[in-house]
């Protein structure tokens, strides 16, 4: 036992002498970095990226200010609608954006001293093994494609699709952006998108059926509503065709309707609906011509 301690003390002391003796290992390995180099190359690189994100910010607002003038040109020169010049100017945008930010990462990775042609190669060998993933987002790409080709909707249209019924905000090169009338916000991946229906290309119709009784005087009717029509129809530019006045129809279960038919400009229909069938039973009830509250059955004879 006593040997074994003098060995342990023995092999301490001449770990403490080897310390004692080189304590400049450390500081030899330190003094051999080039710091100087190292810091010329941080700097020299920092530089260079900082230089780099200045001349993408003013490629990237340059290439909007200018994108957006073209446009103001085209709708200006062209006759082209406002919503249709929106939906390509979102779409170039998109593109624009994608390609800007393409080269920086380009830029960025060169700088950085990142082999570009190894990546290339590593993803063309990875690509073979996701190509099927990729399936839908190409199909994304080129149903987008054909939206925008065969002007299926623009930005702003009133449109129903797969159930989904709002307004279409945005259309990119893979998703389209329909708002609901409550303010839900739908992301809509294009290669989903199937039958479209449109309520925003055609004049639509605002059909009235004012509700009446068997018994009612029908030829007061008649004039009351005429002279409604006389009185407010001039007030509204949107109706670009009507009133076409159709007259007493059976609605079934012996009811009767008084039916007035519009065509308004796209989007204008429920608002002309609403102020016309407000006019006609305010007239009428003035006129002493008794309305139905609600929907009845006839009492049979």
């Amino acid at each position: 036992m006593i040997d074994a301690s003098i060995q342990d003390s023995a092999l301490a002391q001449d770990l403490i002498e080897e310390v004692v003796t080189n304590p400049n290992i450390f500081v030899k390995w330190w003094n051999s970095i080039a710091w100087e180099e190292i810091v010329g190359l941080f700097i020299s690189k920092g530089i260079t990226l900082i230089f780099l994100l200045l001349i993408f910010f003013a490629l990237k607002r340059l290439s909007n200010y200018v994108l957006h003038r073209t446009f103001e040109k085209q709708i200006l020169t062209k006759h082209i609608t406002q919503n249709r010049a929106t939906t390509i100017y979102k779409i170039a945008e998109n593109g624009l954006r994608y390609l800007l930010f393409f080269f920086l990462t380009y830029g960025v990775l060169s700088i950085m001293g990142v082999p570009i042609a190894t990546l290339v190669a590593g993803a063309g060998l990875a690509g073979l093994a996701i190509s099927l993933g990729a399936q839908q987002f190409i199909n994304d790409i080129v149903n987008g494609f054909f939206i925008i080709l065969e002007s299926q909707f623009d930005v702003g249209d009133h449109v129903v699709i797969g159930g989904i019924d709002g307004t279409v905000v945005n259309v990119g090169l893979r998703t389209t952006q329909i708002k609901s009338f409550d303010g839900t916000l739908h992301f809509l991946p294009n290669h989903t998108i199937t039958t479209i229906s449109n309520l925003s290309r055609n004049d639509m119709r605002a059909m009235i059926d004012i509700l009446l009784y068997p018994d009612t005087d029908f030829d007061t009717v008649d004039q009351v509503i005429h002279a409604v029509n006389e009185r407010i129809v001039p007030e509204h530019p949107e109706i670009v065709k009507g009133p076409n006045v159709v007259g007493i129809t059976d609605k079934g279960n012996g009811q009767l309707a008084y039916r007035v038919v519009f065509y308004t400009l796209n989007g204008q229909q429920f608002t002309i609906q609403n102020l016309f069938l407000g006019s006609y039973r305010s007239a009428l009830l003035e006129a002493g011509i008794q309305i139905p509250a609600m929907p009845y059955t006839a009492p049979k004879a």
